[in-house]
């Protein structure tokens, strides 16, 4: 009869001999050891997952087990999720989950008690996990994880050979257990300072960005890498609504790349925008099979009640997304939003400049060509002066429609060489000349500035040639070439007309001459030629100009 036994039934207790009391000495010395190793190692352990690894390996390596597991419950209190194990197959830490109440860890967790099987896998409260590979293990003995009340999770150790576990076993899994919790809540607070204190550092670097002269792409390249660190996140992007097409535009991201499930990621990111909240996918793998992205949150840019985009966080493993995590990217998201807004405002209150500048110096230059014409002593009708002020005009706007559409630093030349030909042509030409223009060369693109020089300098020499190449004629042609020659940029003009008379030739320039002269050396700082045997033939040439 056991001594436990004899005291509840009253009957006297036999006395312990020597060598079962020196076995039950040397197995609380033993214990007493082990707890003593363990509390030493948590003592060292700061963070959570390096306090897991150190309890798992000593938890397994005192008791003598096979093998010793830690699962912790999730932040919804949903599941115990795996988070370190020293015989379970480790590519499902992270993964292996149980319900809440399910299993026998699962069981010793809900009703906090120990719990203990020699046959686990004939326990009816057994749950297999195959992402495990716990198939190996007979005997499972498992503990509640409490600290101050609370249940964190529970621990559990397995044996491959059946195994019973004794009640000293279990106390001392029990105490390993509450030693285990403190330090677990220990090094959860400290991992919950070290993210508060990188998401404040995160956050004031974002600021910072978000704050400094930078060109909007480049901006918001650096808040994409900035979100990935902070939402420890595999890849984050922020999409952008183009108020004409209506739809989502991808305008920064940092990390992976998307694949098959590209998308219903589109697809969560205008839900998120259209319904003005945020949206969250624990798993595309349950729409998308091959999906790499897998854990998905969107949460809208808005400002001043509008949406203007949506900024994306994904994980490449399942993942519940908590209510912490999407305060974080929404506030960063509302940063951002303003920045975008900010800079909006910037860039358009530069372009309001720029455009102020640019028609400022066209009118001072149209304004220089008139006075040029009424220093001249060429007779000419009011219809005539009108006519060619128009060209000059249409030149020039010309310049600003293409800026409009390819933005406001290079203009593609060859494009608007074209234009302003054809426009000159139909401007003035009589019935029934016929005129055909033919423009060809490089393609080369040039600032505004030097882009209206050279469409001024278009517009007077095919206004020329339509005035002095073709008398009584029926039709005549115009070709013009532009493109690079020896690190220089060119131009030439070339009718078959007449060519030049003696006058225009070796005497007195005409009037659209002098000015194409004065935009070819002022203004493009270059230099002219003229030929003009067989038909004219003009040549500009001038330096290419830097980029702004």
């Amino acid at each position: 009869m056991s001594e436990h036994a004899a005291r509840t039934t009253g009957a006297p207790v036999q006395p312990l001999g020597p060598d079962e009391l020196t076995q039950r000495l040397q197995r609380k010395e033993a214990e007493l050891s082990a707890l003593r190793e363990i509390s030493r190692v948590l003592g060292a352990a700061l963070d959570l997952d390096s306090s897991l690894t150190l309890i798992t390996q000593k938890t397994a390596e005192v008791t003598g087990m096979d093998s010793c597991s830690i699962y912790l419950l999730d932040t919804q209190g949903e599941f115990l999720v795996l988070r370190a194990t020293t015989g379970l197959a480790p590519e499902a830490i992270g993964r292996a989950r149980l319900h809440w109440g399910e299993g026998l860890t699962g069981w010793a967790a809900r009703h906090a008690t120990a719990v203990a099987s020699s046959d686990a896998a004939k326990d009816p409260r057994f749950a297999y996990l195959p992402e495990t590979r716990e198939y190996n293990f007979r005997s499972l003995a498992a503990v509640p994880l409490q600290s101050t009340g609370r249940v964190l999770g529970a621990l559990n150790v397995q044996t491959r050979a059946v195994h019973e576990y004794g009640p000293d076993e279990l106390a001392l899994l029990s105490t390993i257990a509450d030693l285990a919790a403190g330090a677990i809540e220990k090094a959860a607070l400290y991992d919950s300072m070290r993210r508060q204190i990188s998401e404040l550092s995160t956050l004031a670097e974002a600021s910072k960005a978000l704050t400094s002269p930078l060109y909007l792409e480049e901006m918001l390249g650096i808040i994409a890498e900035m979100a990935t660190r902070l939402m420890q996140a595999d890849r984050c992007a922020i999409l952008l609504l183009d108020q004409e097409a209506g739809h989502l535009v991808p305008t920064a991201a940092h990390g992976v790349e998307v694949g098959a499930e590209a998308d219903v990621l589109a697809a969560l990111a205008a839900d998120a925008l259209r319904g003005e909240r945020a949206v969250a996918a624990r798993d595309l793998r349950e729409r998308v099979p091959e999906a790499s992205l897998r854990a998905v949150l969107a949460v809208p840019l808005t400002v001043r009640e509008k949406g203007i985009g949506t900024f994306v966080a994904c994980r490449q493993r399942a993942h519940h997304w908590s209510a912490e995590e999407v305060e974080r990217l929404s506030t960063l998201a509302h940063q951002t939003a303003l920045a975008i807004e900010n800079s909006t405002l910037v860039v358009r209150a530069a372009l309001v400049r720029e455009m102020h500048h640019r028609v400022k110096n066209n009118l001072q230059t149209i304004a220089m060509l008139l006075r040029l014409q009424l220093r001249g002593d060429r007779p000419v009708t009011g219809r005539e002066v009108l006519t060619e002020t128009v060209n000059r005009i249409l030149s020039i706007a010309a310049v600003h429609e293409i800026l409009s559409v390819q933005g406001f630093r290079m203009i593609d030349a060859r494009q608007l060489v074209e234009r302003v030909a054809h426009a000159v042509v139909e401007n003035m030409r009589e019935a029934p000349l016929r005129i055909a223009i033919e423009v060809s060369g490089d393609d080369l693109y040039l600032p505004s500035q030097p882009a209206t020089s050279l469409a001024l300098a278009v517009n007077e020499l095919v206004q020329n040639a339509l005035e002095h190449a073709f008398p009584g004629r029926r039709e005549g042609r115009i070709a013009i070439r532009l493109g690079r020659r020896d690190g220089e940029c060119f131009l030439e003009v070339q009718d078959d007309g007449v060519g030049l008379d003696h006058r225009q030739a070796g005497g007195e320039e005409t009037l659209g001459l002098q000015i194409v002269r004065a935009l070819a050396t002022d203004d493009l700082h270059g230099s002219i030629t003229l030929e003009g045997r067989q038909g004219t033939h003009v040549t500009i040439t001038f330096p290419r100009p830097e980029t702004p």
